[in-house]
């Protein structure tokens, strides 16, 4: 049901239909996409996430990209009520790949968070998610975790203990470390 409630919050708004009928054309930017849509940086992040999340959209390098089969796959999903398995980037070693269809469901939301001696393959998963170039709050770091798990404080924790995400002695601010 949370699959389907995704799928048709990702197709029901007009800023989110309109990236994907953008990409559709070609890939782009973030700045590219706020740019030619008209929306505001923050905007562009949100949407542009959100897709990513769902699987509509991949990012290599800041370039964002359609993905024409996972949209058509998530359609027929939605309406035949059929699951497909997480597919991890063909880059990875075979061992993150399998920490990844283990841990993450179909959806691409982390199903269990694994022990701690296996757990950085999601924590690379899961920092694709903030940019280098960008401050956020606790709120918003919260706000990008909860796409994924319950457990934002844990995984915070975690980002920033693997050395993926930086902060503030007073947790006030962070950012992604390169």
């Amino acid at each position: 049901m949370n699959k389907m409630l995704d799928f048709v919050k990702a197709m029901s708004h007009p800023g989110r239909l309109r990236i994907v009928g953008l990409l559709s054309q070609s890939p782009a930017t973030r700045r590219e996409v706020a740019e030619r849509l008209n929306l505001s940086a923050r905007e562009a992040h949100s949407h542009l996430g959100f897709l990513e999340f769902i699987g509509v959209v991949s990012q290599t390098d800041g370039v964002f990209t359609l993905n024409n089969d996972r949209l058509a796959a998530l359609g027929r999903e939605t309406l035949t009520g059929t699951n497909d398995v997480f597919v991890p980037d063909e880059s990875l070693d075979e061992d993150s790949k399998k920490i990844l269809k283990d841990c993450l469901d179909a959806d691409g939301s982390i199903r269990h968070i694994p022990e701690q001696r296996k757990i950085r393959p999601v924590l690379d998963y899961l920092i694709r998610n903030f940019e280098f170039d960008q401050t956020y709050s606790e709120r918003e770091v919260n706000a990008i975790i909860k796409r994924f798990h319950r457990d934002t404080a844990g995984l915070r924790r975690d980002l920033v203990d693997a050395g993926l995400l930086a902060r503030e002695s007073d947790g006030s601010k962070y950012w992604r470390v390169a």
